[in-house]
């Protein structure tokens, strides 16, 4: 597929997955988490400092290919993935409160995304200059913060018109999803392998500290560590490989992008079916 192609790709599968999630959730339920401000401090701290943090530290620690610097740095920068919350759901969470963690995260990456950045081209001289923060802002703001947005309005205002397309939209949106994470496998699977030794060490450290962030951060609560330890290892890599498209670099940071959702999904669906254990077991609320 060509580079145009793969980028219209991209875009309309992030956009619609967005407009998916503000469809999907009110204003009132967005802010159930907003309105628990240690436990939102918890998550954000997990997710948008420590794990970046602990990319650093592996960066800082290893002596990996700039390739691989690159495809760790835009994952650590792109937090919210699109399918954090089924990826939880998969744990026996309910969607209220890991749906509404999202969409913070799909929101907080318009600043987030720029200003982590900014940090990782200070510390790493070596990160290309053109990535510059303001053009990362303006590719989060039109691929998430806009349809988040008009989702919820659109949720808020579009009454039964609203509640019709939610489902469809829903339904298209995870299809795009499938179908991209399908296509950039296939095209990117017979580079897979240039990431091996080292890098493949430094991948699967930070998904296993990444776990282990979120599953203590999450407290005492076992559905809130399954969400927080997911959320945490569910980088975005469409925004990650949509950043990577537009700075023409998408060919250097794909094997590593691709390394991390393999093993990724490794380690995350053991914990998911462990914790969707521990939930079952626990005794009903009432």
């Amino acid at each position: 597929m060509q580079h145009p192609l793969l980028l219209i790709l991209v875009k309309v599968t992030i956009f619609s997955l967005m407009l998916s999630i503000g469809i999907n959730l009110s204003f009132e339920k967005m802010l159930s988490l907003w309105r628990k401000p240690a436990l939102l401090f918890r998550e954000l701290l997990a997710v948008v400092i420590l794990v970046p943090l602990v990319v650093i530290i592996l960066l800082k620690l290893f002596n990996l290919p700039m390739s691989v610097m690159m495809g760790l740095i835009f994952l650590a920068i792109s937090p919210g993935a699109p399918l954090t919350t089924k990826r939880a759901q998969m744990t026996g969470a309910r969607f209220q409160h890991s749906a509404s963690l999202q969409l913070t995260l799909a929101l907080l990456a318009v600043v987030v995304t720029p200003v982590t950045l900014d940090i990782f081209s200070i510390l790493f001289p070596g990160i290309p200059e053109k990535l510059t923060i303001l053009k990362v802002a303006k590719q989060v703001t039109q691929v998430q913060f806009i349809p988040v947005i008009f989702g919820i309005l659109l949720q808020k205002f579009g009454g039964k018109y609203a509640e019709k397309i939610a489902k469809p939209l829903s339904f298209i949106a995870n299809s795009l999803f499938l179908v991209l994470i399908v296509l950039v496998c296939t095209l990117g699977m017979p580079l897979f392998f240039k990431v091996w030794g080292l890098p493949i060490v430094a991948i699967l450290i930070m998904v296993i500290i990444s776990l282990a962030i979120g599953h203590i951060l999450g407290g005492p609560d076992e559905e809130k560590r399954a969400i927080l330890a997911i959320s945490c290892i569910a980088r975005n890599v469409g925004l990650a490989l949509f950043i990577a498209i537009l700075n023409n670099v998408q060919q250097l940071v794909m094997p590593t992008l691709i390394a991390y959702v393999i093993l990724g999904a490794i380690l995350g669906i053991p914990y998911s079916i462990w914790s969707k254990r521990k939930l079952t077991a626990l005794p009903e609320e009432t």
